[in-house]
């Protein structure tokens, strides 16, 4: 399976938390990728699921930005595991939030 392929599942599975928490607030507050690196473990083939278990950390960088007004930067791991189980790929996303003036 093609990297690029890989990384927008990958971002996928870390912007869907993002944005969720982001409506759960009730805020107007913006969302983008700042740096991104990823490892690529085996060959990818066939179905692969991409899940991140990061999603407790995109609360506490909502709460300072909407306390605050700055800007806040949070980083979050999603892993691509085979049919298999094999891990196949480790990609990581710096989400910057920002609360929309």
């Amino acid at each position: 399976m093609f990297w690029a392929v890989q990384g927008m599942a990958a971002e996928f599975s870390t912007g869907i938390l993002v944005s969720t928490a982001i409506a759960q607030s009730g805020h107007k507050i913006s969302m983008l990728v700042q740096n991104n690196n990823a490892n690529f473990s085996k060959k990818a083939t066939g179905r692969i699921r991409f899940t991140c278990e990061d999603g407790h950390l995109i609360t506490d960088a909502l709460s300072k930005t909407i306390k605050t007004g700055e800007g806040q930067t949070i980083w979050m791991k999603s892993v691509g595991v085979n049919e298999e189980g094999v891990v196949v790929s480790t990609f990581n996303f710096e989400w910057t939030v920002r609360l929309k003036s």
